[in-house]
């Protein structure tokens, strides 16, 4: 382990494998195919496979095929290690400096507590998806959560089939409106405990660390808007997504947040990314 844990930050010590890692650190759980992560950071196929080969043989992120498909995904195991290396063993003799009490004091990170909770949902357009998750926090939670949605790219308007379904849910449209995820990163804007990436374009954009470090995760999901074919077709696929977000907002709310420890909160919204995605309501 001594000698490996050099070889891994030495390789995350390259700006582009750094990159490489960052991006699919955004996207854990998922195994992230080669094409993607190449067209997401602008690298060429071979490059690309530089980076990679690299990165899984400091064993920082594995490698699986799919049919002929190369997919890559962060080994969280292999993470955890080097951190404990360097918490554990660097930092002895400084245990005030070191600990993960006084790294979470550092960083900014919030207690969960028994109170009233700020969450973000974010995809590129804040047209179905995003919109889908706020509607159904604030219909499932009761007044436990505060709801917000946003769009990296947002769309003028919100899709006409979303709206469709929520409508038909008895969800209030009316509050809903796309807009862009910078109206949340100035001085005045909330501090947010939960922020959820819903579609994977969104969680490959590198964005700026949220305020108060708040407990994040990837919750990737075919985007409906991308569906083809006839009118009933297409409302299919929003339904299917409406129904796989709903499945997911359950999960979260029937957490208990005030009884869980960061770490095993995290583990617990990472875990709802498995959450079957092709149910229905």
């Amino acid at each position: 382990m001594e000698t490996l844990i050099p070889h891994r930050l030495a390789t995350l010590g390259h700006p582009q494998r750094m990159a490489v890692f960052r991006l699919l650190m955004r996207r854990y759980p998922d195994a992230v195919p080669a094409t993607e992560l190449a067209h997401a950071l602008d690298l060429k196929p071979n490059t690309l496979s530089t980076y990679v080969n690299a990165l899984v043989q400091a064993g920082l992120i594995t490698r699986t095929r799919t049919g002929t498909s190369l997919r890559y995904s962060v080994d969280m195991t292999a993470m955890r290690q080097t951190l404990d290396y360097l918490i554990g063993d660097c930092c002895r003799g400084r245990p005030d400096a070191c600990s993960l009490t006084s790294l979470h004091t550092l960083l900014g990170v919030r207690q969960m507590t028994d109170r009233k909770y700020n969450v973000l949902f974010i995809c590129t357009g804040n047209s179905a998806r995003s919109i889908f998750a706020e509607s159904l926090l604030r219909s499932e939670s009761g007044d436990r959560f505060n709801a917000y949605s946003a769009g990296t790219k947002p769309r003028s308007e919100l899709n006409p089939f979303a709206l469709d379904v929520l409508q038909q849910k008895g969800h209030d449209t009316s509050v809903l409106e796309a807009k862009n995820v910078s109206v949340f990163q100035g001085p005045d804007a909330p501090q947010f405990d939960f922020v959820f990436t819903v579609c994977n374009q969104a969680a490959n954009e590198e964005c700026p660390a949220w305020t108060g470090q708040p407990v994040s995760a990837h919750w990737g999901m075919p985007d409906p808007v991308k569906a083809e074919g006839t009118d009933a077709q297409k409302a299919l696929a929003f339904q299917q997504a409406y129904g796989a977000l709903q499945n997911r907002i359950k999960a979260f709310t029937s957490l208990s947040l005030d009884s869980l420890d960061r770490i095993s909160l995290q583990k617990a919204v990472d875990d709802i990314a498995n959450i079957d995605t092709g149910a229905s309501a």
